[in-house]
């Protein structure tokens, strides 16, 4: 956290995203970032309790007070849960960053008494600093907050600022939701390569590489996924004869719509 005094952060929520978040910071730490961590879980993943007990960070303590940042990474459906705990962490100069899917600004300002308050949407890809993390910040927010909100969050990835919350469903419907969209693309390719002759196991490396491979190429290069596509097909060629099944009415592009409507419409119910 070069740049900045050393702030003191507590998360509420190591679960999968907030584990990958604070596997992040730990990481950071490690590098010499200067930052306090405080963390809130009932049931700790034995590996991250150790590193996190490593770098010095204070587990579900039984006293607490104000701090700088206040983390909230739990599922949406539990905020009204967690809300006294959390409570326990705010103080009139408390930033508070939520990764819930759905939850407003206004809500958790409201549930919270925090005016400084940042929405998140990090990916899972984050684990290993491929994620990437979209953002909204209040009003009360200064230029300084939000910088310090960016430097918390690099350490798993691209940041990207949003100028409006609305768009907050549908970046959990693109990019939080995204990966499993992907994954299913690599099972669902395993799955035909099985039904062409390929053995499972082959089937599953062979299909799990080519995404992954595609993917790295997509961010190495900075082309274009469209770009991209169009190098790889010939005319007449066999990349053709697929692409066109999946170019149909019925093909990809309908589908992922659809997709993406469901789940920004799901995002925008946990948040009511």
């Amino acid at each position: 956290m070069s740049g900045f005094e050393s702030p003191s952060i507590a998360l509420i929520g190591a679960g999968a995203m907030g584990g990958a978040l604070v596997r992040g910071w730990i990481e950071a730490v490690r590098k010499g970032g200067g930052l306090t961590l405080t963390v809130v879980e009932p049931n700790f993943d034995p590996e991250l309790e150790r590193a996190l007990e490593k770098v010095g960070a204070v587990l579900n303590p039984h006293q607490a007070g104000a701090v700088d940042i206040l983390v909230l990474a739990v599922k949406p459906q539990s905020f009204a849960a967690v809300a006294p705990e959390a409570l326990r962490f705010v103080g009139p100069e408390t930033r508070v960053l939520s990764i819930m899917a759905g939850v407003t600004i206004d809500a958790l300002s409201r549930e919270l008494g925090a005016a400084r308050v940042i929405r998140a949407m990090p990916n899972v890809p984050a684990r290993i600093g491929r994620g990437v993390t979209a953002y909204v910040a209040a009003p009360a927010c200064t230029a300084e907050d939000r910088a310090l909100v960016e430097q918390l969050l690099e350490p798993l990835g691209s940041v990207e600022p949003l100028p409006a919350e609305r768009l907050m469903d549908a970046v959990t419907a693109v990019s939080g939701s995204g990966p499993a969209y992907v994954f299913l693309l690599a099972e669902c390719l395993a799955a035909a390569a099985e039904q062409e002759g390929i053995d499972r196991d082959t089937a599953q490396r062979l299909a799990s590489a080519t995404v992954a491979g595609a993917g790295a190429l997509m961010l190495e290069t900075g082309e274009t996924a469209g770009a991209l596509r169009k190098q790889v097909t010939s005319p007449g060629g066999t990349t053709e004869a697929a692409l066109d099944v999946l170019s149909g009415m019925e093909g990809l592009g309908p589908l992922l719509r659809r997709a993406v409507a469901a789940a920004t419409q799901r995002s925008r119910e946990l948040g009511k």
